[in-house]
């Protein structure tokens, strides 16, 4: 794969504003950040002043057009803000996640009035949407179950989903099913399905390892109604809006914040071994000690530059950008992995308990290897592409 270089930035794009809103954000993950982490884990809930707080601060709209209520910022300068976002709790850095890229996934096959009714108070975080497509009894993608059958201007939705991030306190569920009698990716649909539908049942899930206060749904649909009008993109093309809307720059977002949470949990271990002073001498003066925090500032950084790179390549609409995603996504999930763990030995035995910042980031980090497709499923779509030429060349020799 060839470098490229970013596109070129708006004629109007403030660097020197930029430049401000980053250290506001930094400023604001330092401070306001904390005290919500605190109160977070202390109730076990995201209070809903913490969005409305992330709304007023314009945060929830920093990817979107302009023209939609956001503030335009190109997807690749978003992911340096994202970054900061991501050393915070992993329930507010989620908010901000998902506010500034599940517009995208409607917006490119809207219509006019469901740009108007969805995606603009997407974008301005007046709306919130949650992408529902994983299921308890199929895998994520052309073997699923939900479906719908259509009775004039109705379909009638049945099935189940889980694991859906925001799925109790969100107003729209983005799901995707199958059409009645139909199988694979072919038979797929997407529909915006209101919150206050009747004949579903919504279960949250209970607290998590990681991530806690964000709710995730257990959702059962029972002929549950649905306007066809509320049909996203083309009947029988679900999954396209699902994967080509939202699932690559998704995953490029998910592996900016494992940097980001691979960056916080290196500073904390920093700190600490400049700090702890054992038999004489502080832990950053140990080789074992200062040589494992080395390798994680080039393994954080190498994924910090992956992860840049497949952002701007989707940003150039390359056809390698899919593939890239995967990339960078299981890269910064494995770094997150090795570095986290380095970032805890580095406390010793105090980094275990809930008192010490890092073990809250030691448990937000096993997260992140599920969001957007685990690692094999990264692995399956990366092996592909490699042997896509390979079989193809193949082929070519034997047929001549």
């Amino acid at each position: 794969m060839i470098p490229q270089a970013a596109i070129p930035l708006p004629e109007n794009f403030d660097e020197s504003g930029f430049a401000d809103l980053k250290a506001e954000i930094a400023a604001y993950v330092a401070n306001e950040g904390e005290e919500w982490t605190r109160r977070i884990e202390a109730e076990r809930a995201v209070p809903p002043e913490l969005r409305v707080e992330l709304k007023e601060r314009g945060y929830l709209s920093l990817a979107g057009p302009k023209e939609y209520g956001g503030a335009g910022i190109p997807f690749s300068r978003y992911l340096e803000l994202l970054e900061l976002f991501a050393m915070s709790h992993a329930s507010l850095r989620m908010i901000v996640h998902v506010a500034n890229g599940v517009w995208r996934s409607v917006d490119q096959f809207a219509t006019e009035e469901q740009r108007r009714d969805y995606v603009m108070p997407a974008v301005t975080g007046d709306l919130t949407v949650a992408f529902t497509l994983t299921e308890p009894t199929a895998g994520t993608g052309a073997d699923l179950r939900c479906e719908v059958e259509r009775e004039g201007d109705t379909f009638y939705l049945s099935g189940e989903k889980h694991l859906i991030t925001f799925g109790v306190s969100c107003d729209r569920w983005l799901l995707f099913a199958r059409l009645a009698g139909t199988s694979g990716a072919d038979g797929t649909i997407a529909l915006l399905v209101d919150r206050d539908t009747p004949n579903v049942q919504v279960e949250d899930m209970g607290e998590s390892l990681g991530v806690r206060g964000t709710d995730h749904a257990h959702l059962v649909f029972d002929r549950a109604p649905v306007p066809v009008s509320d049909t996203l993109g083309e009947e029988g093309k679900g999954l396209q809006v699902a994967f080509g809307g939202f699932l690559t720059p998704s995953r490029i977002a998910v592996a900016m914040t494992c940097v980001g949470l691979a960056q916080r949990a290196q500073d904390l271990a920093a700190e600490h071994a400049a700090r702890r002073v054992t038999f004489g001498k502080p832990l950053s003066q140990r080789q074992a000690i200062s040589f494992a925090l080395a390798e994680n500032a080039a393994d954080i950084e190498a994924s910090r530059q992956l992860t840049l790179h497949a952002a701007r390549r989707w940003e150039a609409g390359a056809p390698d950008a899919a593939v890239l995603s995967s990339m960078a996504k299981l890269t910064a999930v494995d770094m997150l992995g090795r570095v986290t763990d380095k970032a805890l030995q580095a406390h010793g035995g105090i980094g275990f308990w809930s008192s010490s910042p890092i073990e809250r980031v030691y448990r937000d980090a096993r997260a992140q290897r599920f969001e957007e497709g685990t690692n094999e499923i990264q692995k399956t779509i990366i092996a592909r592409e490699v042997f896509a030429p390979v079989h193809a060349s193949i082929a070519e020799r034997e047929v001549g």
